[in-house]
């Protein structure tokens, strides 16, 4: 069959007046030939009948095997898988036939995803997304953390100012529990605080901490494709929701407060129909609970802390700011993190939690509680005005006494402040009968006192409970 430029170069030799013997000779073609090719209006075009093949009978398996991607076999796998249909000729065939099908396989789009439903408690989706929202008067950058079950639909959610490590093993946690339960799965973008490595073909290499939280958790990550987000649609979606119907417009006093009403707004959702089930996700997820493994304490993922020493006056300082901890840790070292960007945690050496704070704003600041301090607190005061205020404001006759005292004695405020450390013994209302009882007997001084009180403590205590006892007795 002749091709496109044997008619042309017939044709123009014709046209040019150049004889047809002529030009069969010049062109080593029949005279038949040149004649047939003068007298077409068009190009030639190669056809024949059709030919019978041992796979025209399979072509539609094979289409569906190499461009559904629920299979997507290779020319490999359609013949091994042609072979138990009966098919007996050779590979050849099939590798042709494919090769007719690749423009075809191009032109699906790379977007298509199909869309599958995960049976109770097998998986839960992991993500996040970042917005701009008002807090205490200012714009601020925060991390929504978010988990949703796949069954049920079920969402969690909790805000960060930061998503490093920290932050996601906490979120990954707090979200567990918030959802009731642990699933067997965990779907996952790849963020190198959960994966190191993740290249088509190999396996996905995971983050040591994240190996660590995953295998306390009891559940399997997997690690969607990256580039690939909608691997993970049902953790894709809310993100657009939440900002339309809850971030804009909003602010808040802090992320503390945030928080809060993120959560309350979450769990009024997951009481909402939802657009693909078609049912609410609190319902479902009545039928998902008994399949997720329980988790209620959480594990501290210690890659991250960093060591501090406690200041003789018992505070930890970070960065310019200082923390009060138990006196009993002064001169030790702590470990501390910074969970969400504003949670400050300190921990002893066994990450056992010593303390918790919200992290202060500004520089040069310390924030202390006063019962860190309860182990070396002063008993009793050493200031003279102060120990008669407290002397008067525990006792009931404690002015009384305080007055004749200070007739009689050199120094009232001795022996008043002697008898304010017999709290650690004795109760304060029976101290105060013990004080009448003095004030009645002229006895002042603190060594008559405690004599007093050795050889007649129970004596005046019973006389005191009798008379209290006739005094209230009806007539």
């Amino acid at each position: 069959m002749k091709d496109l430029r044997d008619w042309h170069t017939v044709k123009n030799m014709y046209n040019k007046g150049v004889p047809i013997k002529q030009i069969a000779r010049e062109l080593n073609m029949s005279k038949n030939t040149v004649k047939s090719l003068i007298k077409k209006e068009e190009e030639p075009k190669y056809s024949r009948s059709p030919r019978v093949t041992k796979i025209d009978k399979f072509k539609d398996i094979i289409r569906e095997w190499f461009l559904d991607k629920q299979y997507d076999f290779n020319g490999t796998r359609i013949y091994n898988e042609l072979c138990k249909l009966g098919y007996d000729g050779t590979i050849n065939p099939i590798y042709r036939y494919l090769e007719t099908l690749n423009e075809e396989k191009g032109r699906i789009s790379q977007r298509a995803t199909v869309r599958f439903e995960t049976p109770p408690g097998d998986q839960a989706q992991f993500d996040w997304g970042e917005y701009i929202t008002v807090i205490a008067g200012e714009n601020v950058k925060i991390y929504c953390f978010t988990m949703i079950l796949s069954y049920s639909r079920k969402k969690a959610v909790v805000c960060s100012l930061s998503a490093n490590g920290v932050a996601i093993y906490e979120a990954i946690q707090d979200l567990f529990i918030e959802l009731g339960g642990v699933t067997k799965e965990l779907l996952i973008d790849n963020p190198k605080a959960l994966v190191i490595s993740h290249k088509k073909g190999e396996e996905v290499e995971f983050n040591h901490s994240a190996l660590k939280l995953f295998t306390y958790l009891g559940t399997e990550p997997n690690a969607c494709r990256p580039l690939r987000p909608r691997t993970k649609g049902k953790i894709e979606k809310p993100f657009q929701y939440i900002e339309n119907q809850f971030i804009k417009g909003s602010s808040f006093n802090s992320v503390y407060e945030l928080n809060l009403e993120i959560k309350h707004f979450i769990r009024s959702w997951n009481k909402k129909i939802h657009g693909t089930t078609k049912r609410i996700p609190d319902e479902m997820f009545n039928g998902e609970k008994s399949s997720l493994k329980g988790f209620y304490k959480k594990i501290v993922i210690d890659t991250e802390l960093e060591i501090r020493i406690v200041s003789t006056d018992s505070y930890v300082m970070v960065g310019t700011n200082k923390y009060s901890v138990p006196v009993k840790y002064v001169d030790r070292q702590v470990k501390i993190r910074i969970v969400y960007g504003y949670i400050l945690e300190i921990y002893d050496l066994d990450l056992v939690l010593v303390k918790k704070w919200n992290i202060l704003q500004g520089k040069n600041r310390k924030i202390q509680d006063k019962d860190d301090y309860k182990d070396i607190a002063v008993r009793v005061p050493s200031s003279i005005p102060e120990i008669r205020r407290v002397f008067e404001k525990t006792f009931r006759h404690g002015n009384e006494f305080y007055k004749l005292a200070s007739r009689v004695t050199k120094q009232p405020h001795f022996h008043a402040r002697e008898f304010l450390k017999l709290k650690d013994l004795y109760d304060i209302a029976d101290l105060d009968i013990i004080l009448k009882h003095c004030i009645d007997s002229n006895v002042l001084k603190i060594d008559g006192i405690k004599s007093l009180i050795k050889e007649k403590y129970l004596e005046l205590i019973i006389e005191h409970e009798r008379v209290e006892l006739i005094l209230t007795k009806p007539n």
